[in-house]
Order: C-alpha cells, then sequence, then structure tokens
C-alpha cells in the first residue's frame, strides 16, 4: 500500500509543478485536465502526510523510550502517547486502503444513460419509460441535471429507446450498478384476465468522455442529415435537421432528430457517440469489465436480470447482493439511495478482497 500511496504523492508533486507552467496555463484543455487530477487527488495526499508525520514521531517515541536514562514519568508518558498514535495510524491506514480501493478514475464524471425496451412489447416499453422517470426523480433529489438526447416513443407513451445525460457531483459514481437488465412483474393496464405479466427493459450507463479523455478524428466521421420522423408537430419532416453520424473505424452509429437545430443534433449526436467510444476504449483496456458489462447489459431477455420490480408484493430486489425492500412506490418516485449504498459497499469489499 506506501507503494501506491507513494506513487500518488510523487504525482500530486509532478501536478503541482505543472499546473503553475505558463505553457499549461495557455493551454486550457491540459490545465483543466491537470487541476481536475490533482483535485482528484488531494484528500489521499493530505490523509498520507498526516499519517506519515504521525509515523514519524512514533519512530522518535520509541528512540525516547528504548533510552533507558530517561526519568519514569518521561518513559510512560511518551509510552502513552506512542499507544495513542498506534490507534490513530491504524485507522488512518483503514481509510487510506479504502480511498485507493474505492476512487474510481470516472467516479465523478457526468454520464450518458441508454434505457432499451426488451422482452414484453408495448408493456416493457412503458416499463422502459417508468425507469426513465425512477431515474430523472433520483437525479432531481440530488440537484443533479438530466437532459434527453434522444428518444424514440411509442404510440402508448412508451419508449423504445431513449439516451439522457445527467451532470453534477458524483453522478457516475452513484448511477454505474445500474447497468444491466431490470424486470417488471405487474398486471398490465390492457390486461382484461388480472394477468400478472413479466416484462423487461435493459440501462446502460457511460460515463461521459471529454476532449482531454479522447480524441475523435473528424476523418473517422461520415455525417448524414435527414429528415426528422414521428412525433413532433410542425416542423418535422420541413427541414433536414436529424444528423446521424458513423464512426468508421468502429462501425458506431448514433442518430439525433429531437431539436429541430441540426447544429444542435448533432452537438447531442457527438456527446452520445464520444460516451460509447470511451466506454469501450475502457472495456479494451480491461478484459474483466468488459465481462462484467457483457453479463449485465445482456440483450433485455428476462433470464438475464438483476433487478425485479413486483407490483402484486410491493417489491424491489437487487439479485446481484439479494438485497430487497417493499417499498416500490417510493423507489419508482426515485428513492434509490439505500439500493445504490448497499451495491457500493458490496462493490467495495469485493475489492477488498
Amino acid at each position: 500500500m506506501n507503494k501506491k500511496l507513494e506513487e500518488k504523492l510523487k504525482r500530486f508533486s509532478e501536478l503541482q509543478e505543472l499546473v503553475v507552467d505558463p505553457k499549461i496555463i495557455s493551454n486550457p484543455q491540459e490545465y483543466k485536465k491537470y487541476a481536475k487530477e490533482m483535485s482528484s487527488l488531494q484528500k489521499i495526499v493530505s490523509k498520507y502526510n498526516e499519517y506519515k508525520k504521525i509515523v514519524d514521531e512514533m519512530t522518535s517515541l520509541e528512540a525516547v523510550i528504548g533510552d533507558t536514562a530517561q526519568e519514569k514519568e518521561f518513559l510512560e508518558l511518551a509510552k502513552d502517547e506512542l499507544g495513542s498514535h498506534k490507534i490513530t495510524t491504524d485507522k488512518l491506514q483503514k481509510e487510506l486502503e479504502e480511498l485507493l480501493l474505492e476512487k474510481d478514475e470516472n467516479e465523478d464524471k457526468d454520464i450518458i444513460m441508454e434505457i432499451r425496451q426488451g422482452t414484453g412489447g408495448v408493456e416493457a416499453a412503458l416499463f422502459a419509460h417508468d425507469l426513465f422517470r425512477m431515474y430523472s426523480r433520483y437525479a432531481a433529489r440530488k440537484g443533479w441535471k438530466v437532459e434527453t438526447m434522444s428518444a424514440s416513443v411509442t404510440e402508448k407513451g412508451g419508449f423504445k429507446e431513449v439516451i439522457f445525460s445527467v451532470s453534477g457531483d458524483g453522478v457516475y459514481g452513484n448511477f454505474k450498478y445500474e447497468s444491466g437488465t431490470h424486470r417488471v412483474q405487474r398486471v398490465p393496464a390492457t390486461e382484461t384476465s388480472g394477468r400478472i405479466h413479466t416484462s423487461a427493459a435493459t440501462v446502460a450507463v457511460l460515463p461521459e468522455a471529454e476532449d482531454v479523455d479522447m480524441e475523435v478524428k473528424p476523418q473517422d466521421l461520415r455525417i448524414d442529415v435527414f429528415r426528422a420522423g414521428g412525433r413532433g408537430g410542425q416542423h418535422v419532416n420541413v427541414t433536414d435537421s436529424a444528423v446521424r453520424i458513423t464512426h468508421m473505424p468502429t462501425g458506431l452509429v448514433v442518430s439525433c432528430q429531437d431539436e429541430r437545430s441540426q447544429h444542435k443534433n448533432k452537438a447531442k449526436a457527438m456527446r452520445v457517440l464520444r460516451a460509447r467510444l470511451f466506454d469501450k476504449l475502457t472495456q479494451d483496456q480491461n478484459k474483466k469489465r468488459s465481462r462484467d458489462r457483457k453479463l449485465q447489459v445482456g440483450s433485455g431477455d428476462r433470464s438475464e436480470k438483476i433487478r425485479t420490480y413486483n407490483f402484486p408484493d410491493r417489491r424491489v430486489t437487487d439479485h446481484r447482493i439479494g438485497f430487497t425492500k417493499h417499498n416500490l412506490e417510493d423507489v419508482l418516485n426515485g428513492a434509490l439511495d439505500e439500493f445504490i449504498a448497499a451495491l457500493r459497499e458490496a462493490g467495495r469489499k469485493e475489492r477488498m478482497k
């Protein structure tokens, strides 16, 4: 652990020099990148310096205690202080371990969320809408901003697909465990016999990439414009405002047509594309994470579930950690704190192993 902490201390010193370098200051993107990294290291570096200071004091106290020429009363005081320092260093060591384990480089990033209709037809699309509302209300409770990027709405008011961004402090750190297949069990409004149906929707959470995270080359993009279709009032199908961007090296395609302005649609599509590319890059760099994400997101099939929302029993169960609450209405209204806290703690324990 000390080796990792020394590396972070060294990096913090390097960053302190970089942020006062005139060349860096003159480049806003570079300056922002280094200032953000320095800020993320501030807490652990301060804690480590405190730990090192007390360890040095303990070394001095041990030298005093080892000096038999010292007065007995003075030696007793030194022993008491040493005992107190040991308690403090044990506490600081645990805090440092947790800081090293819990800090995800994407923890404080904004996110792009994608919710898609899975198994279950009309009812699955309605459930996708319920999930969008749940996350929007949770974000509102946290004081975060939600912006719809793209939406494909069904005739009944559900979503075939909805893509939206969430921005604020610590957004990805709270939402990252929501990726996966969510299942609902309830009697649909269209069901006359009262039978309970099971439907599913998939959720993907992507950390939003900044310009400093990766470069998207203009020559790698094919940008097509076309007339928007579906709902949208008198301006739909009047101008070529919809935008489709294809990233040719990877084959990733993003379309956006919700805005009346071609420029705004292009900007939104680029944000989604950048997030998907950043997620793909991260997966390629970490094979384990890639396997986990594949298992979580799945295809929308009912068998690949991470959480079930059971209406008859007012029950919500997260199957990854066996966590159940009987407050379905509250959860769907954005009361996700208990689930997210339990998932974060389970993730911390897993990394501690």
